[in-house]
């Protein structure tokens, strides 16, 4: 196992509740979620998951209002990322619904986290103007959903990526200060 993210904390979300079947998260999501989470692990980072721990939403009903709400925003406080999978609902050709992954956008952009957003792009129809606008007010980063798809190892370069600019975002702002 490759350890050269082992300092690196990952959450990573998506929809849950409104992608469940009898208790059982949409198939496609669940792969992209599960490929999300080998791909972080695999490179030694730590992952929260509430996909993972809630096992792809057959225990999703044990969990109250207010343990979700704590733990994940526990994790955010935690996490040096923030990876948001968000495909399109295939029967409905919209963006799956989930309030807990935008009130989690919300935090991550307040807490001023690197954000990846694995979706459609351009962006789906459906989606909101703030979704769309984040980038003007966060450091947002966008994989397209089907690149991920073919080469889940994209999430890995692109956090490569977010995590060499907040090095030298670092090193500038000291030199700055010195």
């Amino acid at each position: 196992m490759s350890m050269i993210f082992s300092d690196v904390k990952v959450f990573v979300g998506g929809p849950i509740q409104h992608a469940l079947k009898l208790r059982t998260l949409d198939n496609k999501l669940q792969v992209h979620i599960k490929s999300a989470i080998h791909q972080l692990e695999s490179f030694g980072a730590e992952v929260f998951s509430a996909h993972r721990t809630e096992q792809f939403g057959s225990t999703t009903h044990l969990f109250t209002p207010e343990e979700v709400s704590q733990r994940d925003r526990q994790w955010m406080d935690r996490c040096d990322i923030f990876v948001a999978i968000l495909p399109v609902c295939s029967q409905q050709k919209h963006l799956i619904r989930t309030d807990g992954t935008h009130i989690e956008l919300g935090w991550a952009s307040a807490l001023r986290r690197p954000i990846i957003l694995v979706t459609e792009k351009p962006f789906d129809d459906s989606a909101s103007h703030l979704l769309k606008g984040l980038s003007a007010i966060a450091q947002v980063h966008h994989i397209p959903l089907t690149d991920f798809e073919h080469d889940p190892a994209i999430l890995m370069h692109t956090i490569q990526f977010v995590i060499a600019k907040g090095l030298t975002q670092k090193r500038s702002s000291v030199a700055e200060n010195e």
